[in-house]
């Protein structure tokens, strides 16, 4: 259904939750009217008489469930073409909204070919086109000698470029060397656009991988997490603030898993360096000491950690250190996932997290005092405001109206077979969640609701495009 009015007791409006009618016309939000507690019914009935068919528009939420923005997810693999077995967009973006992720924006790998120049950005779209549940954007991706290629990336509508300082896991997408970062950084500067950096140190894994002992089998989680140490972020991220300084680049810290690192970031943005940080779920969901030895599921680069660095992490989204929760959304096939097991040194690095990713930081954020609108500031308006997605990311008029209906008593126990996302591997697998996603909303259209469950979702996705693009093509708005 095609929503022309939304009337709720709880909508997310400004920080608080406040009754409102919302008028939805052309996909956006047209008007917002603030209500009295207790006023819905009545409102429905205005509307009812004076809107000769809103009727067939018009939804009523129940006074217990709560209207939020559509989350913005900025850090998915939907790996499409090329590793599809992995993921596609079809399961990949129904999963995203079966979850509450009404926008994604696509990493440059684990596709073939990687998302490093126009061309590969166009297969990339051919490819997803027909096939969205949501609406999705592209980063494009920094390898060694692709400098040139950068701007016409970012004109093509790329919302950015990602770099790894260490091998990425795929032969395709190689890691870049401190002078290559930094002639990308200044490149990119040039046109104001911006860089997401995989800031862990190669030199200093590898030391610690020496230390470890590199043919030891290791499936004790801990154990294997030592070979990626808290020092490989400290050390990289230390070497990236220095080239933010150097270059004035625009530049985002993806997944941040280590707390130590917080205090340089927190210098760093004192200062005044255009820098931004992000975390993910699982780091704020897990700790490393309770994982089941040879649980391939859980393991992810950087490594969950202790439970002491994960309330720190709790503590830096309070204080605004980080700005922003992502998912990183990396699956596999099982084979890849559960390579060499139980020893973690061969699996697949990477969490499959985006439809439970919302609800499960909700949950937790509950348990620590944290209201869940702080959580969509987190999840929804500091993720849209990072990708430059200036329609997305809270309610207002002229916004887009993607909205997500939660209800915050129902609790659901996770089945990784339940999930929508390709392969059914999950770290949430058997995780208790209370709070949950009941009906979604993009762009005024209905993909499911608390009404109605079960019917099949449409693929009614469209392209997102960054700020730099220069074109008006049909495969992008």
């Amino acid at each position: 259904m095609t929503l022309r009015h939304l009337i709720a007791e709880q909508v997310l409006l400004g920080g608080e939750f406040v009754p409102a009618h919302l008028e939805i016309l052309d996909g956006e939000i047209a008007r917002i009217h603030r209500l009295s507690t207790g006023e819905g019914r009545r409102r429905e009935e205005i509307v009812k008489a004076s809107d000769v068919g809103a009727g067939a528009g018009m939804t009523v939420v129940r006074p217990s469930h709560l209207v939020l923005p559509g989350n913005v997810d900025t850090h998915v693999h939907i790996n499409e073409p090329g590793r599809t077995s992995w993921e596609g967009f079809a399961t990949g973006t129904m999963a995203a909204a079966l979850g509450g992720v009404t926008s994604v924006v696509d990493m440059p790998l684990n596709s073939i070919p990687p998302t490093v120049d126009v061309e590969s950005l166009r297969i990339k779209q051919r490819a997803a086109m027909g096939q969205t549940y949501v609406d999705v954007g592209f980063w494009g991706g920094i390898i060694p000698g692709n400098t040139a290629q950068l701007r016409p990336l970012w004109e093509a509508g790329a919302f950015g470029f990602k770099c790894f300082l260490l091998p990425s896991g795929v032969d395709e997408f190689p890691p870049v060397n401190g002078e290559q970062l930094r002639e990308a950084m200044a490149e990119v500067a040039r046109f104001d656009g911006l860089v997401i950096v995989h800031a862990e140190d190669a030199e200093t894994i590898e030391r610690a991988t020496e230390v470890t002992g590199r043919r030891r089998r290791l499936s004790h989680y801990a154990d294997w997490a030592l070979t990626r140490p808290h020092d490989a972020e400290v050390a990289a991220i230390s070497d990236l603030i220095e080239a933010v300084r150097e270059t004035g680049c625009r530049t985002h810290i993806l997944h941040l898993a280590s707390a130590r690192a917080l205090d340089i970031i927190a210098a760093a943005r004192t200062e005044g360096l255009p820098l931004t940080v992000e975390t993910c779920p699982h780091y704020l969901c897990f700790e490393a000491d309770s994982i089941p030895d040879g649980a391939a599921e859980f393991k992810c680069c950087p490594p969950i950690r202790d439970s002491g660095n994960r309330e720190a992490l709790w503590d830096a989204l309070r204080e605004g250190i980080i700005d922003a929760v992502v998912s990183d959304h990396s699956p596999s096939t099982a084979e890849e996932k559960h390579r060499g097991a139980p020893d973690l040194q061969q699996a697949w690095g990477g969490i499959s997290g985006l439809q439970v990713g919302f609800s499960a930081v909700a949950h937790e954020a509950r348990l620590r005092g944290i209201g869940i609108e702080q959580v969509s500031s987190w999840m929804a308006e500091n993720t849209a405001a990072l990708a430059g997605l200036s329609r997305k990311g809270i309610i207002a008029p002229g916004r887009d109206a993607d909205l997500v209906i939660y209800d915050p008593q129902e609790t659901n126990v996770v089945s990784a077979m339940g999930l929508a996302h390709k392969n059914p591997i999950s770290a949430y697998e058997h995780y208790e969640i209370t709070g949950t996603v009941i009906g979604a909303v993009l762009r005024g259209i209905e993909l499911f609701s608390p009404r109605d469950t079960t019917s099949a979702l449409a693929p009614v996705g469209q392209f997102l495009r960054g700020a730099g693009h220069l074109e008006l093509s049909p495969m992008t708005r």
